[in-house]
């Protein structure tokens, strides 16, 4: 098996299937020096990614990276780098060079939290790792799987933009992917047949070719099976949810007779993990799209064009409404709900609601993230002033209909409380 092809496939972290996007390969840089300066003096002190932050603390010695005789690098990095053990996804698509160590037995697990992404598949040679830089948007790395005193990460080529880029624009645009697929009993993504997850994604379109534990009562999604029919006879992946019957793969809860679960930090898929990982991958891409689009000079339109898009997907307008709640089986909800800055009242964007929606405060906890706060001033500007003409209400137009007055309301009190730059930016309206 070639480098090439090892460093293409260690990266793809969260597609679920074989070489769907492996069609073109783009080598422009990614970010202009002159690019990356200008982003960094507007947003005031060097703001490092977290896994370069890491390489140098543990080149300093300030760090110790032990391996565990089981996962290897996988428990010690998740520690260092505040990671949920419980945001165990398991994708059991064959998707990356490492595809004969992938399948049903034998799950690729995705960990994460607000800025980096873990993959381990059992017996590789490498953790697969994805970082993202406040201005260049995801950075991708491998970590071996071999003892050293100082461990080294290795930063991947342009070459993973052979699946991880936007193709926006003439320039290459790193993105994240979480797809739903048509998985037969080994894994293999049926017809390359894919949809993007997201917030907008219909609950039954969601989670093909991943495990999911929980409960979610009469709502359906594609979790947890596999499609048996000849593959010349399958439609798209919108229809075949639509007509499929779902119900064996629906409120699993014990995965241990699907699998042997002991190889993996959790037993667990948790279903509000998988949303939350849904929702939080969109957020980045689009991020990422706005700023890569804006670093230059632009025009008023296209400022409005990518902070409304940006504005919608963080206030959640188009998203799916959950139509009976949904319960995880790991202590993920209540863990992911105690981060984040917090109000007077005690609130967080960070909180999950996860009866009739995913958030308790229906803002994207991202709006704290350094990638946010490095967007280009003109749509930083933009955003929070849309954010506040929507939250005072003097926006009232269907986009953000879905808002009751008293979400408006509980919102701008955090943000207000919790992001002075956007309570100064605010003043003037006031």
């Amino acid at each position: 098996m070639s480098k090439r092809l090892l460093t293409v496939g260690a990266i793809v972290l969260i597609i679920p299937m074989i070489g769907l996007a492996l069609l073109r390969i783009r080598t422009t840089p990614l970010a202009p020096a002159m690019e990356q300066k200008a982003a960094a003096e507007r947003s005031g002190p060097s703001l490092p990614e977290a896994i370069a932050d890491l390489q140098r603390r543990i080149d300093s010695g300030e760090v110790k990276l032990p391996m565990d005789g089981q996962t290897g690098y996988l428990r010690p990095l998740l520690k260092e780098l505040r990671i949920l053990p419980s945001s165990q996804s398991l994708v059991f698509g064959k998707n990356s060079a490492q595809l004969f160590l992938i399948s049903p037995e034998t799950p690729r697990a995705v960990y994460f939290n607000d800025e980096v992404y873990i993959g381990y598949v059992q017996g590789a040679p490498h953790l697969e790792v994805m970082s993202v830089d406040p201005t260049a948007g995801p950075v991708f790395y491998t970590l071996d799987q071999e003892e050293a005193a100082k461990p080294k990460f290795t930063k991947q080529p342009v070459d993973c933009l052979a699946c991880h880029d936007t193709f926006d624009s003439d320039k290459p645009v790193p993105r994240l992917l979480m797809l739903s697929i048509l998985s037969d009993p080994k894994g293999v993504a049926l017809n390359r047949s894919a949809i993007i997850t997201n917030d907008k994604s219909p609950f039954i379109e969601r989670w093909g070719g991943w495990y999911v534990t929980g409960t979610h009562g009469n709502q359906r999604h594609m979790g947890n099976r596999f499609v048996t029919e000849p593959a010349s006879s399958l439609p798209d992946v919108h229809k075949y949810a639509k007509n499929a019957n779902l119900s064996n793969g629906a409120n699993v809860t014990d995965l241990t007779k699907r699998f042997d679960t002991s190889a993996y930090l959790t037993p667990h898929s948790d279903i509000a993990a998988l949303m939350v990982l849904a929702h939080q991958t969109h957020i980045h891409n689009l991020i990422t799209v706005a700023n890569y689009s804006l670093r230059e000079k632009v025009s008023e339109s296209d400022v409005k064009e990518r902070g409304e898009t940006l504005v919608e997907a963080m206030l959640f307008s188009d998203a799916a409404p959950l139509t009976e709640p949904v319960k995880g089986t790991t202590n993920f909800a209540a863990e992911f709900s105690t981060l984040g800055p917090r109000d007077s009242k005690g609130r967080s964007l960070h909180q999950l609601d996860l009866k009739q929606r995913l958030l308790q405060y229906p803002l994207s906890y991202l709006i704290d993230s350094k990638s946010f706060d490095a967007l280009p001033a003109a749509a930083h500007d933009y955003v929070y002033l849309r954010l506040w003409e929507v939250l005072s209400g003097k926006d009232q137009s269907k986009a953000f209909e879905h808002l009751s007055s008293e979400d408006r309301k509980a919102v701008l009190e955090i943000l207000q409380e919790t992001k002075p730059d956007f309570a100064a930016f605010v003043r003037k309206f006031q």
